[in-house]
């Protein structure tokens, strides 16, 4: 059987270099899903309806369209991810503007948050009579952040340098955000953008081996 493309239905730099990292030169597929649509109080059934939606939005695109970078479009892995924060039981998305930021440091420093990323992915093939045979998994992963008693001052620096507004949790660990964090309990590729160990066991329950995409 032929190893399918794996497809990343996300144009976020940080997922696309945890693969590249870990041996899976991913093609980028980012997705138009509107997530404005879904609101939900559960964290984990919102991140795994969202992470969902954004792979089946790729998945019907790449039915529907070719790509240069998919020599096999009827033989391709979509994995659609998508991560939010809780912090006092209130769900955290990216923050709109400087100022959202801020308050948010404000409230997070010195608590334990929850980031939670749902993962989806869609494993599209056709069988020897050209019949669709796709299956999809969806899971969640959460992981605990302990926030640093970080200063006023450095939360107002932090939040000067941008990084933070791109990011679901307002921080990124591989970046600056890093020194603020005091520990983590869990996957910590999770807070990053999505899990590495729980994608090998998705990838697992769908009969691949993680080794099989090592490029």
């Amino acid at each position: 059987m032929r190893t399918p493309t794996f497809v990343l239905a996300s144009a976020s730099p940080a997922r696309q270099k945890l693969l590249q990292n870990a041996g899976i030169k991913a093609v980028i597929c980012p997705s138009d899903f509107d997530e404005g649509q879904i609101e939900m109080r559960d964290a984990a059934k919102l991140v795994q309806v969202l992470a969902e939606g954004k792979a089946d939005a790729v998945a019907e695109f790449l039915r529907a369209n070719s790509h240069p970078q998919i020599p096999h479009p009827n033989s391709c892995l979509v994995l659609g991810c998508d991560s939010i924060l809780v912090i006092d039981g209130e769900i955290h998305g990216k923050p709109q503007d400087a100022e959202e930021a801020i308050s948010r440091w404000q409230q997070m420093r010195g608590k334990v948050g929850e980031l939670y990323t749902g993962h989806a992915l869609i494993d599209r093939r056709f069988d020897d009579l050209n019949e669709a045979m796709d299956r999809s998994i969806v899971r969640c992963q959460v992981t605990k952040v302990h926030f640093a008693e970080v200063t006023s001052r450095q939360i107002a620096a932090y939040v000067a340098t941008g990084e933070p507004l791109a990011c679901a949790g307002c921080f990124a660990l591989e970046g600056k955000g890093g020194f603020f964090i005091e520990k983590i309990e869990g996957c910590h590729t999770n807070v990053i953008g999505l899990s590495l160990p729980l994608l090998r066991e998705m990838l697992r329950e769908l009969g691949y081996d993680v080794a099989d995409f090592w490029s």
